[in-house]
């Protein structure tokens, strides 16, 4: 059982985003269907033999990349992402953050497609350009196929609508 989409939306994606100055329905929707394709929206934040955390199930070299080759560029916004993370655990444990801090991993979850030189974020999006993107700038070496993560990310939306 993973953590209802809806509550989701409201109550980590949309603000994380408002924090570090994302303003975009479409860059929400993506986010969620990360979460979705990743981990069932929370159903394992770190699963049998993988190497992602949390639930965007982050590896801690992606991790490290966004911080070193992106966030580090832009100080001011680093400092918002920082200050998204737990103040002592961090400087112990920095990807702990990702499977304990839903804004923090929300928030890197976010960088790990803005990194990128050529994404672009659609004025609007259904669950196959979502899965097009997802595939693409997210998780490229992923066995699931566009079409496949399509098919997953309808299923979670009717599992939802039935659930509201």
């Amino acid at each position: 059982m993973g953590i209802c989409a809806k509550e989701l939306m409201r109550w980590v994606i949309q603000p994380t985003l408002q924090r570090i100055g994302v303003h975009s329905p479409v860059a929400e929707q993506l986010l969620l269907a990360t979460a979705a394709l990743e981990s069932g929206l929370g159903s394992h934040i770190k699963a049998d033999g993988q190497r992602g955390l949390g639930l965007y199930q982050i590896h801690s070299l992606t991790h490290r990349h966004v911080w070193d080759e992106y966030l580090a560029h832009t100080p001011e916004l680093a400092s918002t992402v920082r200050g998204l993370a737990s103040q002592h655990d961090f400087l112990e444990h920095p990807h702990a953050e990702l499977t304990t801090n839903l804004s923090y991993a929300t928030a890197i979850a976010w960088f790990v497609y803005q990194r990128n030189d050529d994404f672009e974020l659609p004025a609007s999006a259904d669950a196959a350009q979502l899965a097009r993107l997802w595939k693409r700038y997210y998780h490229p070496k992923s066995p699931l196929s566009v079409d496949d993560a399509c098919d997953r990310l309808r299923e979670v939306a009717r599992t939802a609508e039935a659930a509201a």
